[in-house]
């Protein structure tokens, strides 16, 4: 059997040991989703979105890429693992991927 190390990565999750405790981070994987998605310009947000935001149908909005839409949802979604108060915005975008325009887009980044 092989001494293996100390465990730093695990899912996409960052994982830091000390004598403190083990910590877990995603940042790492933020930033590729930036990187991915070509959204490392985008505004921060040191707040998620507020449940009393209204998003609904865009009968008359101009179409976006399924495709890429269905992909940043995905991704996070999987993010929601260590950041659960994105999950209201993130589900609330979600809703909108079978015909998603760009109104839908601009609540999602």
């Amino acid at each position: 059997m092989s001494m293996m190390k100390e465990l730093s990565f695990f899912l996409g999750m960052q994982v830091k040991q000390s004598k403190d405790g083990i910590f877990l981070s995603q940042s790492k994987y933020c930033k590729e989703i930036l990187k991915k998605f070509e959204m490392e310009s985008c505004k921060e947000a040191s707040t998620p979105m507020p449940s009393s935001c209204y998003m609904d149908v865009d009968v008359v909005g101009k179409e976006v890429d399924q495709t890429k839409y269905r992909a940043l949802i995905g991704s996070l979604l999987y993010l929601t693992a260590s950041r659960p108060n994105i999950m209201f915005g993130v589900c609330l975008c979600a809703r909108f991927q079978a015909n998603p325009k760009e109104s839908h887009l601009k609540g999602v980044s």
